[in-house]
């Protein structure tokens, strides 16, 4: 009867429209949700359809994705050496860029002031793959072997034209810091299905150079600060400060665990404050992950033929292959939001061999990672997404040789691809023109791109708000639609 009146999270508590299932867990001092959660627990449907301890205390529609893996690869890689194949490029190559396909659009400072633009065709093979017959460079055979499993976006557009908002605008929806990125708003919203892990985990690779990564990308801006990402690391200790310092054992750990409960409960009588609480939900999380931490990252119980399909990286800890093996490890255990972050792709010289590079060390290990799911039977409600902020431009930057080249920012067309929690198999959607420099066919902006991942999720991403310094904020701000197209059951 509830379904009538849908209730906006605003982060604020309100009777009006409140659902009886949040009415019982606000009265009584939560007494009421206890005896529901008894007639939950007999009843599975209704138990699945659920957030574990999200805001929103139910799903606006039914989901087709419990949990997103987010391989993003911070630089920029080039869509035309990569998934936008443009042959006419190759026609052209060494000719000046038209005036009509520009159309005096802004450029970077970095190229605006070259004496020519001549266009680059790309020197990588293409070949379609699959049944879908998406086209592949030859740097992606192994994404080329799962090419019906993807769904290809070639129509990627952004207002960003450096790497700094752009990373922004793709993991928080605006260029401007202080927003709560992806993860926290998921977070925030649905809960964690497992409470030993955090439900929104963040892995790098290590040892790469390129643009840096912050961690505002990853933080819970005005969200309480329980829902930011935890940055998993490499090395004996993968969750920095973590464990009991000398001196202090688990018994210890407890005991002043409980007594800080006991102080903020006297404190709570006469003061509210959500900043304490959330303070003491990270440190009882912490405790709980001293246990749950070390067989999550122990790697002992992987068979040798999951490592030869990840690669010979994954047994590297720390490296891309390693944490997309890692990352499968965090989503069957209930992790919400699994990001990682790969550097490098920032060509603006030496592109032939710099992608080349990139491509070595995340090709084989992306596509392990849908083989992996898919045989776990997983795939089926984990979206998997791979692409980075923007695109790259189809003309040189700087010196244009016979073997060498390099490609500037380019925000008006860009390539990704998704994989599992419900999008559409097989499929390339969106095109630009002959040039790979302007849409001309069912563009999608950052924003529409993450309504759609919020829509996947079961979210309505207009109904997931948060009240903040007088108004109410949501991950696509005023902006986005769900793009239909880009789902299996549409």
């Amino acid at each position: 009867m509830f379904r009538n009146h849908p209730q906006l999270c605003t982060g604020e508590s309100s009777a009006a429209g409140m659902s009886r299932r949040t009415l019982l867990a606000q009265i009584g001092l939560g007494f009421g949700s206890l005896a529901l959660s008894d007639i939950l627990l007999a009843d599975d449907s209704v138990k699945q359809d659920v957030p574990t301890g999200g805001a929103l205390g139910q799903l606006h529609h039914p989901a087709t994705a419990k949990r997103v893996i987010f391989l993003f690869q911070s630089g920029a890689p080039s869509q035309m050496d990569l998934l936008d194949y443009k042959p006419m490029l190759n026609e052209l190559h060494g000719e000046q860029l038209p005036e009509s396909v520009r159309r005096g659009q802004r450029l970077t400072g970095m190229s605006a002031e070259q004496a020519s633009l001549p266009l680059v065709g790309t020197p990588f093979k293409f070949q379609q793959h699959g049944e879908s017959g998406a086209w592949f460079s030859e740097l992606l055979p192994f994404t080329a072997e799962v090419a019906d499993d993807l769904c290809i976006v070639n129509s990627m557009y952004t207002e960003a034209i450096n790497h700094g908002p752009g990373v922004l605008f793709m993991q928080t929806g605006s260029q401007f810091p202080g927003r709560p990125c992806m993860g926290s708003w998921l977070s925030y919203g649905l809960g964690s299905e497992n409470s030993d892990l955090p439900a929104f985990v963040v892995l790098i690779t290590k040892n790469k150079g390129g643009q840096p990564l912050y961690s505002r990308l990853w933080g819970s801006g005005f969200l309480p600060s329980e829902f930011a990402g935890t940055r998993f690391r490499s090395g004996d200790q993968p969750v920095l400060y973590l464990d009991n310092p000398p001196g202090v054992d688990r018994s210890a750990r407890r005991n002043m665990l409980d007594a800080l409960s006991q102080l903020h409960e006297l404190q709570g009588n006469t003061d509210h404050d959500p900043q304490i609480e959330a303070r003491i939900a990270e440190y009882e999380l912490a405790y709980r992950m001293q246990s749950s931490i070390p067989d999550v990252v122990d790697l002992s119980d992987e068979p040798e033929h999951v490592f030869e399909m990840y690669g010979p990286d994954a047994r590297d800890p720390g490296t891309f292959a390693a944490n997309c093996l890692m990352a499968r490890r965090l989503a069957e255990r209930g992790v919400r939001f699994i990001q990682l972050y790969h550097q490098d792709w920032d060509h603006h010289g030496n592109l032939p061999a710099g992608i080349r590079s990139e491509c070595q060390q995340t090709d084989q290990a992306s596509a392990a990672l849908i083989k992996d799911l898919k045989q776990r039977g997983m795939l089926e409600d984990t979206l998997v997404i791979w692409g980075g902020e923007f695109g790259r431009t189809n003309y040189c930057q700087g010196k244009l040789t016979a073997d060498n080249f390099g490609r500037d920012h380019h925000p008006r067309c860009f390539s990704l691809w998704m994989a599992g929690g419900g999008v559409r198999a097989g499929k390339t959607w969106g095109a630009t023109d002959d040039f790979s420099y302007n849409i001309v066919d069912e563009g999608v902006h950052i924003h529409d791109l993450q309504a759609t991942i919020l829509h996947l999720l079961g979210i309505d991403h207009e109904r997931l708000t948060y009240r903040h310094q007088g108004r109410r904020y949501r991950l696509t701000d005023v902006h986005g639609n769900v793009v239909h197209g880009l789902l299996a059951k549409s």
